[in-house]
């Protein structure tokens, strides 16, 4: 007995979403795999992390709703006690902490990055880095203000911004550095 059409195209739209799902949660592992990569500031609530990293590779890696989607399943995975965010943390006092404005801003971040990373003839090495640092300024753009509640305006450039940036910049070189080394996919 052949199957039917109605069921061949069924079967075939279940295993495109279930590969769609892994790829979702293997991003988010991704990023929570980077994010052990962790060096605390004393000074700061903030740590340096590979996150960022993560999520700008997930950003020009996935299509826009994915990579926003695979952002949010992190930080629902994180909150909801999964151990994710740095230093194998989890909790929702992570998301609405000092560093909860960095961790939404995640979401945004992947999408904007992704979205950019689509613009025709962005194989140029210039414009690659400048859709990553569109990424990794939607994440500042969130997470100042978010933790200017916790220390104030006064301080969150000292705490926020400034220690971060050689370390942003060598995570911006080298995701850019990744991307472009990669083969061009056509189709």
């Amino acid at each position: 007995m052949r199957p039917s059409v109605r069921m061949m195209v069924m079967e075939r739209v279940t295993v495109l979403l279930q590969v769609r799902a892994l790829r979702l949660v293997l991003a988010a592992l991704g990023v929570a795999l980077l994010a052990q990569v962790r060096v605390p500031l004393p000074f700061t609530p903030v740590p340096i992390t590979g996150q960022t990293l993560g999520v700008l590779l997930v950003g020009a890696l996935l299509v826009p709703e994915d990579a926003g989607l695979s952002m949010t399943l992190y930080a629902l995975l994180g909150g909801a006690g999964v151990p994710v965010f740095a230093g194998f943390g989890q909790g929702w006092h992570h998301i609405f902490g000092p560093t909860g404005g960095y961790i939404l801003g995640f979401i945004p971040a992947a999408w904007v990055v992704s979205t950019l990373m689509r613009v025709r003839g962005l194989r140029h090495p210039w414009r690659v880095w400048l859709a990553l640092l569109a990424g990794n300024l939607t994440i500042y753009l969130f997470g100042l203000p978010w933790l200017s509640a916790f220390v104030g305006w006064r301080k969150v450039w000292a705490l926020g911004l400034l220690p971060f940036i050689p370390g942003d910049l060598f995570k911006l070189l080298l995701a850019s550095a990744f991307l472009l080394a990669r083969p061009v996919r056509r189709g």
